[in-house]
């Protein structure tokens, strides 16, 4: 194998050899970091479309792992790790999509963090640099030996090659933070959590599943709200499509986050998305549903559909308060709604019904995540579509 170029990237402090084998048209970059004994690998391979790179940003437990399986299913297939890899891997692969987690990016280990007192959600804890190059090339059909961070552990594991996908998903903190990564997706989301319900979700996970005691809980969320406020939060205002999730305003006082207010806020103006609207579009809508089609206990079923204006940008806003009681009567509310970009009648409520068992699938963070789902697959079809029509648009020409 004979070295063809070689070459220096001061921002990646890192030193890139391009081989090519006599033989073989397959090209290989070798990524040295000189920080570090690691090695990143990246093989050229010839694509036959291009990578559409979807991008989610939440802060820890928002349900970023519930959106990724309910957008997976979507595109069909289970996602799983990557098969004979490293168990602790944080890569979920399916039919067409592959989500990567961006803690894969942290430049700190757990005890490097400690050490320099930064949290995870500081980018000086983070290789933007290696993260930017590694998308833009999965997206150009470049498949990378992406790096691990073992949650388990606190420790960064040795590499994992992953090949370009159809859809590559990346999710985490930071996947709007950098402009450079901003300007790799084809389509971005943002789980938006107030503190309240934050906290409640926390207090139900880490005291029921994890042991925690509520002063620890409480100390971990005013440990991080500095940073998050900082460097997490304001990614929200780049999103296409955001995710907020409220106290409901139907139990006055409330503070158990059992009972949620839910806004799918979408911005105007994206190429290949049309917001969804309820009943008839541009219009302002306050909406009870007949009670004899829509099973639901105290305190009942509200929703709310207008347009407004959110960081500057025309939106489209569709608003849930309340919780079902019976899933099989969702349909009655998807008749109502409008663009769901459904393949059929009724497709919302089947893929409800079908992760019945994930959390909020009995109100509108998994209404609305799925219909996000929906919408990220017609999105893809138009792009994949306008590629393949774009070549015989220019012969013509």
């Amino acid at each position: 194998m004979a070295v063809s170029t070689i070459y220096s990237t001061q921002a990646l402090n890192s030193t890139h050899f391009l081989t090519s084998s006599p033989s073989s048209s397959t090209k290989q970059v070798f990524f040295y970091r000189r920080n570090t004994n690691r090695r990143f690998n990246t093989i050229i391979t010839c694509a036959a479309q291009q990578t559409v790179v979807i991008g989610l940003a939440a802060d820890s437990g928002c349900g970023k792992s519930t959106f990724m399986r309910r957008l997976t299913s979507v595109f069909g297939g289970a996602a799983e790790p990557p098969k004979g890899g490293n168990p602790d891997s944080n890569t979920l692969i399916s039919d067409m999509t592959t989500v990567i987690c961006l803690d894969d990016y942290h430049s700190l280990d757990r005890t490097g963090r400690k050490e320099k007192g930064v949290t995870a959600l500081d980018p000086r804890a983070n290789d933007f640099d290696l993260m930017y190059e590694q998308v833009k090339a999965l997206k150009s059909g470049i498949a990378v030996e992406k790096p691990i961070y073992n949650h388990v552990t606190g420790l960064l594991d040795a590499p994992e090659l992953i090949q370009p996908p159809k859809i590559l998903v990346i999710e985490g903190l930071h996947p709007m933070f950098d402009e450079r990564v901003r300007d790799l997706l084809d389509f971005s989301i943002y789980l938006d959590i107030s503190n309240e319900v934050k906290f409640a979700w926390k207090i139900q996970r880490d005291m029921a599943e994890r042991g925690h005691s509520l002063e620890s809980i409480k100390a971990s969320i005013e440990a991080r709200k500095p940073d998050f406020d900082a460097f997490i939060d304001p990614q929200k205002q780049y999103a296409d499509a955001v995710i907020e999730v409220l106290p409901t305003q139907l139990i006055p006082d409330d503070n158990e986050g059992k009972v949620l207010r839910v806004r799918l806020i979408m911005k105007e103006g994206v190429k290949y998305f049309s917001p969804v609207y309820l009943f008839d579009e541009g219009s302002t809508i306050s909406w009870i549903p007949c009670g004899r089609k829509l099973t639901c206990s105290y305190p009942g079923i509200k929703f709310n559909y207008q347009p407004d204006s959110y960081f500057d940008n025309e939106v489209s806003v569709v608003e849930m308060d309340g919780q079902f009681d019976r899933l099989d009567e969702l349909i009655y509310v998807e008749s109502h709604l409008s663009n769901l970009s459904t393949k059929f009648y009724g497709e919302v409520t089947q893929q409800m019904l079908k992760h019945a068992d994930f959390p909020g699938s009995n109100n509108g963070t998994g209404l609305f995540q799925t219909i996000v789902g929906l919408k990220i697959r017609d999105l893809y079809e138009q792009l994949i579509a306008n590629k393949s029509t774009a070549p015989s648009e220019a012969a013509k020409a």
